[in-house]
């Protein structure tokens, strides 16, 4: 994480505020079916879909499952405090070449419940488990961001045999971020505690001031500057809870995942922006891949830490490649 002070350097009009907190309202609001963690539901609301599963402790995690049940599944897992939308490009495109495509929202983020407890890599990744014993996924490709390639790891070293064949590791938070003796290069706490301080004081704001400066590298000299990015990242993030949101900056800054790394068996494609400003890339992908007992490291010279929203040509591309070999 970077710890200058955010500055945004565009901010959304009061209509498009307005607008988009109407949706995210509406995104919440929609009802939610009563079903047990073993089934899925999905009531019929129009022409679209929605569906859920309900975990063992009560919460109900949404998730999208798009293309052809008997084609290889690849299951994305969205970075805090963002939800399944984020992977639009990733998903139309994985589609579109016959992959089956499935992302959830992690408890307390997008249109899952919004829990108070179990914000934690235990239980996210007990979650994650969960849809895939729902949904009976074999040999999938698991891809996750930020702190989805934490949970991705988590799960992956507990995963049933035959659930997994391949991880990618993007922008990923491990093996830990944090500053301490066993890790020298990480943040200093001060960084996370002034991102949970930031969070209390105004969610709205600093949701805001995120994609608007190092999330997506817009505050770069010279960076083109895409607003309707920066309002999608505030809407999803707004859509989630302020609990879980807060929970979660413990979880992906403070989690070791060194014993996770080690257990994973199965080829890992570590891929990172080396101008990456939320996960710097020294303390990160380099150790995470020597780790590996498989991994491969690619490095992307210049590129942000939504390097899948902003160059999805390029991900999507060596993306491909890796599942295909």
């Amino acid at each position: 994480m970077d710890h200058r002070t955010f500055t945004p350097s565009a901010n959304a009009t009061r209509r498009d505020v307005l607008l988009a907190g109407g949706m995210a309202v509406a995104a919440i609001a929609l009802p939610i079916p009563a079903h047990s963690h073993t089934t899925t539901t999905q009531p019929q609301l129009g022409n679209k879909i929605m569906s859920f599963i309900k975990t063992s402790d009560g919460t109900e995690i949404f998730y999208k499952d798009w293309g052809p049940r008997d084609a290889q599944p690849i299951v994305f897992h969205h970075g805090w405090p963002l939800s399944a939308d984020d992977w639009d490009a990733q998903m139309m495109s994985f589609l579109d070449k016959g992959y089956r495509v499935i992302a959830h929202d992690r408890r307390g983020h997008g249109r899952s419940t919004q829990t108070w407890t179990g914000n934690e890599m235990d239980t996210y990744a007990a979650d994650v488990a969960a849809l895939t014993d729902a949904l009976d996924l074999e040999d999938a490709v698991h891809i996750g961001h930020s702190t989805g390639g934490g949970e991705v790891a988590h799960y992956i070293a507990r995963a049933k045999p035959g659930r997994v064949s391949k991880a990618v590791l993007i922008g990923a938070v491990p093996p830990i971020m944090v500053k301490s003796d066993k890790n020298p290069g990480g943040l200093p706490i001060e960084v996370f505690d002034g991102f949970r301080a930031a969070l209390v004081a105004n969610r709205s704001q600093f949701f805001l001031d995120v994609p608007t400066g190092p999330f997506y590298g817009f505050n770069r000299p010279g960076a083109k500057v895409n607003q309707g990015v920066i309002e999608n990242w505030w809407r999803q993030g707004m859509m989630g809870g302020a609990k879980a949101h807060y929970d979660c900056i413990k979880a992906f800054s403070e989690t070791d995942f060194t014993e996770d790394l080690q257990k994973i068996t199965v080829p890992t494609l570590v891929m990172h922006g080396d101008d990456d400003q939320i996960v710097p890339y020294a303390d990160s992908a380099p150790l995470a891949a020597k780790l590996l007992k498989h991994g491969t490291l690619k490095t992307y010279q210049g590129l942000p830490h939504g390097m899948c929203t902003t160059h999805p040509e390029i991900i999507n591309a060596d993306l491909l490649e890796f599942i295909r070999s």
